[in-house]
């Protein structure tokens, strides 16, 4: 063994929290963090980088929410925390003041978008400051993946953004132990998973809410987190084998297009359909629609 080797396997053994191979002690948790269900977040301008001091605000309030929930996992025995940035640009939180245990990824091209980073080495996910589906009548500012989108099925099963999040997690043998948005969100995902959701706010309509104060929001995110990890962990979703998604779009000019890709078909003016081997792939699919296609 050089010594280069030894002097680093020294140190990882020495090294408070890291194991023998350098890789730390403890689960491995994954936090993907959207905006429209931050609590605090009441008025679309604070969602939005061209919002100015509304979204600066929203950016601090999303922060201290990610921090919260990192530094509650970190006290109940993590050893890695991975953060998602998941919303718009997906360069909404204030890193330079993340919690420094917690790694912490960029950026919005993503083959994988709210999920990238998300694999089988992860013991749970937690999905912070979430919102409704596209349709919801109530939902504070519900969409999903875009406003192009009017729905997504996955095998006959309508899903928002949590729900195809809480898929792909679950095909990878990740539950999802917490998430968090308002109370149109909290039915839809808690129907769906199981999974225990804080309630950020009151949804009044798609643009308005009533809002909790920050103070009680972290208290509940802090108290919800601890409880998860405490808790046995949902079950899964049946995320196993190939999937047959279909998608609706507000137009009739996206499918056209999407019509190019081989096994894509038109089922009619807005809507496609088309099959994966897995949810993996399928994720990926969806993706490449609502986001990278932009006509």
């Amino acid at each position: 063994m050089s010594l280069p080797t030894r002097t680093f396997l020294l140190l990882a053994l020495l090294t408070p929290g890291l194991g023998a191979q350098g890789v730390p002690d403890g689960p491995r948790y994954f936090i993907s963090v959207d905006m429209e269900g931050i609590g605090g977040v009441g008025s679309p301008k604070m969602t939005a980088s061209t919002g100015g001091k509304d979204y600066d605000t929203g950016r601090r309030l999303m922060t201290d929410e990610v921090n919260t929930v990192v530094e509650a996992l970190f006290d109940g025995g993590a050893g890695s925390v991975v953060v998602n940035d998941s919303h718009g640009d997906h360069q909404n939180v204030l890193h330079t003041d993340l919690d420094p245990r917690a790694e912490y990824i960029q950026g919005a091209i993503k083959r994988r978008g709210m999920v990238a980073g998300l694999d089988e080495t992860f013991d749970g996910a937690i999905f912070i400051g979430y919102h409704a589906k596209a349709g919801v009548p109530d939902g504070f500012l519900a969409h999903t993946g875009s406003g192009s989108v009017k729905g997504l099925w996955v095998d006959g099963v309508e899903v928002g953004e949590g729900g195809m999040n809480a898929l792909f997690a679950a095909s990878m043998g990740v539950p999802v132990l917490l998430a968090s948005g308002d109370q149109v969100f909290a039915q839809e995902f808690t129907s769906l998973t199981g999974a225990p959701v804080v309630v950020t706010k009151v949804a009044i309509g798609s643009s308005a809410a009533r809002l909790r104060s920050a103070a009680d929001v972290l208290a509940e995110l802090a108290e919800a987190t601890r409880r998860a990890l405490g808790a046995e962990a949902p079950a899964l979703l049946d995320a196993a084998g190939p999937k047959v998604v279909r998608m609706r779009f507000a137009s009739t000019t996206r499918p056209y297009v999407l019509e190019a890709i081989p096994g894509v078909r038109r089922v009619d003016g807005f809507t496609v359909e088309f099959g994966a081997e897995s949810m993996a792939e399928a994720y990926e699919m969806i993706r490449l629609a609502y986001r990278f296609i932009t006509w």
